[in-house]
This record gives structure tokens, sequence and C-alpha cells, in this order.
């Protein structure tokens, strides 16, 4: 999957549209965590030494295709600003003609934010007429938010197709190619660790790591699906009643591929999911009525980690436990620094498996770390992304 690079284009003096991912939480006016922002320097920094006029367009939030205040992308330009040391232009709308009056204005190495694109319905529904004039703001394309390249709007597809040309920022670059070499080129054994809360969210992810992963540890809520379609007792533990079926055709797709799948051996289970109630240890063949399983036990954990130990590529997505209350992190957390220590490329992807390894203090340990959310599982489940698809192949 060689796609053209923002390192491979002529940018001089050129109008770049560069699609970010400046969706970040904003409290009381102002940027509350910058770390997005901070995610495309790389690549901003280098369209300014490579001399582009750059014009950066992204969503915040879900405004349902008209302006919302608490939406703009106006605190983002401030923030960016201080973080570059220069000043930001802001433009109070996305299309027109005083934000091409604006584009048009750019010297080079400046940098022009655009309101945010969802306050026009056309950039959900990738409308042909909202990206040509998208388009018309600039020359030459590059995407940098891999977050949302699963999505064929206008910003992450329509623009690209109307200027006929797209490249990858140096984010988005890092993520394929990343996430290119743990599906297409990994080093083996392959161990996948799948947890959260259901098998709907994860049943692609799984019946592809199937395709190519030599174990896969399967723990979270979603496990209690599994252990009910085995007869199993789960109290009142987490399931989908409607994905029984679905959780033996996993199992029995494994045997037949001849994956080794692991499941929870033993459980912390508690009366209800709140810190300080009651919590026991005990065997998953085992769960008093009225009680639920919420994180792995030790004998669980010691697989987990002697299974991950022996990994040369190690993929994870989702907790195998409530691990945001500390009666229930302790699974999580053993998990987070088994992959830390583990000498193989390890790479980690969903909100909260990032939380899960900062809360152990193991974020530098990690080989990758992707910023995809929704992308990098559907990424991972072996479907084509869009904003991927409609960039240009490197020749």
């Amino acid at each position: 999957m060689a796609k053209t690079s923002i390192r491979d284009l002529d940018l001089t003096g050129k109008r770049l549209f560069m699609r970010v991912d400046f969706n970040v939480p904003i409290k009381d006016g102002k940027v509350s965590d910058d770390t997005r922002i901070r995610a495309s320097l790389p690549s901003i920094k280098l369209a300014q030494e490579k001399k582009a006029k750059i014009i950066l367009a992204s969503h915040l939030g879900r405004p349902k295709g008209k302006p919302q205040p608490e939406y703009s992308l106006k605190p983002v330009a401030e923030r960016l600003s201080a973080i570059l040391g220069q000043p930001v232009e802001f433009a109070p709308d996305c299309i027109g003609p005083d934000v091409e009056a604006k584009a048009k204005a750019l010297k080079p190495g400046q940098v022009l934010l655009l309101e945010n694109v969802r306050f026009h319905e056309g950039e959900t529904k990738n409308d042909p007429e909202f990206s040509r004039k998208l388009a018309a703001l600039a020359e030459v394309y590059v995407n940098d938010a891999f977050g949302s390249a699963h999505r064929a709007h206008s910003s992450t597809y329509g623009v690209p197709e109307v200027l006929g040309q797209g490249a990858a920022g140096l984010l988005m670059e890092g993520e394929l190619e990343s996430l290119s070499k743990v599906l297409f080129h990994p080093d083996r054994p392959v161990v996948a660790i799948l947890g959260g809360a259901k098998v709907s969210d994860k049943i692609e992810v799984i019946e592809n790591f199937l395709n190519f992963a030599d174990a896969v540890l399967l723990a979270g809520g979603m496990a209690y699906t599994f252990f009910k379609s085995q007869g199993k007792h789960i109290g009142k533990s987490l399931l989908e009643e409607d994905k029984l079926d679905v959780a033996k055709t996993v199992v029995e797709k494994a045997k037949s591929r001849g994956v080794k799948l692991l499941l929870p051996v033993d459980h912390v289970v508690a009366p209800k999911l709140e810190a300080g109630v009651e919590t026991k240890v005990m065997s998953v063949d085992e769960i008093p009525d009225g009680w639920m399983g919420l994180d792995i036990g030790p004998e669980t954990i010691a697989q987990f980690e002697a299974e991950i130990a022996k990994a040369k590529t190690i993929i994870w997505n989702g907790p195998v436990g409530v691990f945001e209350i500390d009666a229930f992190a302790k699974g999580t957390i053993a998990v987070a620094k088994a992959v830390a220590g583990a000498k193989a490329f390890s790479l980690i992807g969903g909100g909260d498996s990032i939380s899960a390894v900062k809360k152990a203090g193991v974020t530098d340990k990690i080989g990758h770390i992707s910023t995809g959310g929704g992308a990098s599982l559907e990424f991972l489940a072996g479907q084509k992304l869009p904003g991927v698809e409609i960039l240009t192949e490197k020749k």
C-alpha cells in the first residue's frame, strides 16, 4: 500500500489543502488537550520548509451540518498559533469568496485554519458541489487525518477526487506503515489481544485476526458472550444474546485454522460496577447469581503474560476489564506492562487501550500507538478506507 507522501511533493509557492484531525476537547473556550494538534505538527512544519501556503481543514464534534458556536475551531487556531510561535489566520467559514481571498493572500509558510467543515451538510454527504468549493481553495492535497480516513466525506475523499491528486501526511504515512506491517508482513508469532465490552464492535476484527494471528487472547465484557455460548453461568455479566452463534463460530474457526484462542480462566467479580464494592476472585465456571465479571483474575493474567512473552508482533485493542475503577484495573495494567516488556513490535489502537497504557506508565515502550480509533479497527478488519484508497499511488 505505497501511497504518495508529502515528502514526494514539490510544494514551493503552492496552496496546500491539508486535512488534519483537530477534533479536540474544548472547555470554556480553550483547548483542554492538544495531543491531536501536536500530532500534525511534523506535517505542517515540513510543508512550511517546502514553502507551501498551508490551508488546514478539520471537523470538530457533530454539529449536524450547521454552524454551532461550541464546535468552532477558533480556539484551535489560537492554540496552534501558540504552539507554532506564529500567527495562524482563522477563516470564519470553510468555503466562499472571502475564504478564497484569504487562501490566495497566503504567503509561503503562512497557515490558514478553516472553520469546521461539518458546519455544512455537504461535508458528510461528500456532496460534489461542496467538494468543488473546498478544492477551489488549493492546488495540492494532503491527508494527515488517519482518524477520519474511514469516511468518504468531502474533505477526506471529494477534494482529492476533484484535484486529481492526494498524498499522505507524515502521521497518515506512519499509521499506514505500522498497520500494514502487522497485517501483511508481521514477524511471528503474532499475538492479538482483544478486549472491550461488545463482540459486535469487534467481530470483523476477530474474524480477520483468525486469518493471520498465531494466538488470539479474548477478554473484557465480550468474553461473557463466549462463556454463555459454551453453556456457562455468567450471572449478570455483560451479554449480547444475539451474538451467541457468532461466538460459537469464532471458536470453531480458531480450531479449524490452528489459531490458539485464549479466554479467561478466572475473573474478578462484584455485585455491581462501582468503586468500593465487595469483590471476589473465582473460576469462570463459578459466578454467584446477581454478580458480574469485571476483570481477569491472576491465573488468566499469568497465562496472558506467558503468551505475550512469546510474541514477535503484538496487536492490542480494548481493555480486559473495567480499568477506570482501580479494583478492576489489575488485568489491563498487567497486560499493558507485559506488552511493553515483550521483545516484539507492538501496535495499540483504541482510546481505552491508549488510556490504559498511559495509566500503566508504559507509553514510551509501545512500538506504535494508533490515533485512528474507528479507522484502525476497520483497517485491522481488512476493510478498505476511502480516505486512503483515494490517495495517489506512489510511482
